[in-house]
């Protein structure tokens, strides 16, 4: 650095642990225009200027990882939607360790948006990491994630936006998709309905989409929740069931949804089991006597049944099989009680 660039910008660096990522935060002049971008390989999160919370109206959470052939489009159709809505905003592009040309069409992009701000990841953290990070550095009064691979119509966030301005009730409001157009068709379909009607029952409302990606959601509201945010996909059940768990309203409106661009990062077996073991950690973490307390009360009639029938054709005798139902039911509603008293006590 020259000495005349010297005394006009001032540098400071600092460093923080999130999740076992170490990030350098830099900073140089600061501008009067909204927050834009420090050269992406410095550091894990890039940032020029303030970063005010509640200083924007929204903030739009973009994780990218390899797709290069059609980011720049995202990118356009994102913003000009954004720019004629009015709202203030920053379009907050997280690079996530990209393997292809990603980071340099984002990065050479930048001088033509200048409501985009970037973070690049110095290693690949799964799109449940990059939404929690960026949610949690959101300048933004209210939060939108969506993704990059053109599936979800993002001209529509200011819709979702409005959405939530008009219904202050309304704490999330998620895009509902009409039909289903991603890989191992034949098998997504039947697996998500069936934990989508789990979900529905342990959380005792409708949900028309558990897991679509496009939502806007008010960012204060989130807060308590992103530790809970898995690393994967399951981060959008995530925040649903959180949202549905604790009593705050989420409302839902149609959308389309198309075929993605690129290849599709999705793995049948190894998401559908993660999926369904979020759904059942949150209403475990909320309500755990929802969970167990059924199976305690079926396995005691069952066991309580097959008593009576014992005590008649053995002469008053109860066979072992009735005693471990019963012991077991008994050892579930000791545990689900306990649960529900640790989940009531606890500040959060």
């Amino acid at each position: 650095m020259t000495a005349a660039a010297s005394t006009g910008a001032a540098q400071t660096a600092s460093t923080s642990t999130t999740d076992g990522e170490t990030a350098l935060v830099m900073s140089e002049h600061v501008p009067t225009n909204p927050p834009t971008f420090v050269h992406p390989h410095a550091s894990i999160r890039s940032r020029l200027g303030p970063a005010e919370p509640n200083s924007l109206d929204v903030t739009i959470v973009l994780p990218c990882y390899n797709e290069q052939d059609h980011v720049l489009t995202e990118l356009e159709r994102i913003s000009t939607a954004m720019d004629a809505s009015g709202f203030s905003y920053e379009l907050l592009v997280i690079d996530d360790k990209s393997t292809d040309g990603t980071l340099k069409v984002i990065t050479d992009a930048l001088p033509s948006y200048p409501n985009i701000r970037l973070m690049a990841f110095r290693r690949n953290g799964g799109s449940g990491t990059a939404r929690r990070i960026g949610t949690a550095e959101a300048c933004g009064k209210i939060v939108v994630w969506t993704d990059a691979d053109m599936t979800y119509p993002n001209e529509r966030i200011p819709e979702f936006v409005q959405y939530l301005l008009d219904n202050p009730d309304v704490d999330q409001v998620v895009g509902a998709r009409t039909s289903e157009q991603g890989t191992h068709k034949l098998l997504r379909v039947p697996a998500k309905w069936v934990i989508r009607k789990i979900a529905e029952r342990l959380a005792s409302t409708k949900i028309p989409d558990l897991n679509s990606g496009l939502r806007a959601f008010r960012r204060e509201v989130s807060l308590p929740y992103l530790r809970l945010l898995p690393p994967g996909f399951s981060c959008v059940t995530t925040i649903t069931m959180s949202f549905l768990s604790n009593q705050h309203t989420v409302d839902y409106v149609p959308i389309d949804y198309a075929k993605r661009s690129g290849t599709s990062k999705f793995h049948f077996a190894r998401d559908a089991y993660r999926y369904i073991l979020q759904v059942l950690r949150m209403v475990m973490y909320f309500n755990p006597i929802k969970v167990l307390m059924p199976l305690a009360l079926w396995l005691l009639a069952i066991g309580f049944v097959k008593s009576i029938v014992d005590m008649v054709r053995y002469q008053l005798r109860i066979t072992t099989n009735a005693l471990l139902l019963l012991l077991t039911g008994l050892l579930i509603a000791s545990v689900a009680l306990l649960a529900d008293l640790i989940v009531r006590s606890r500040s959060d």
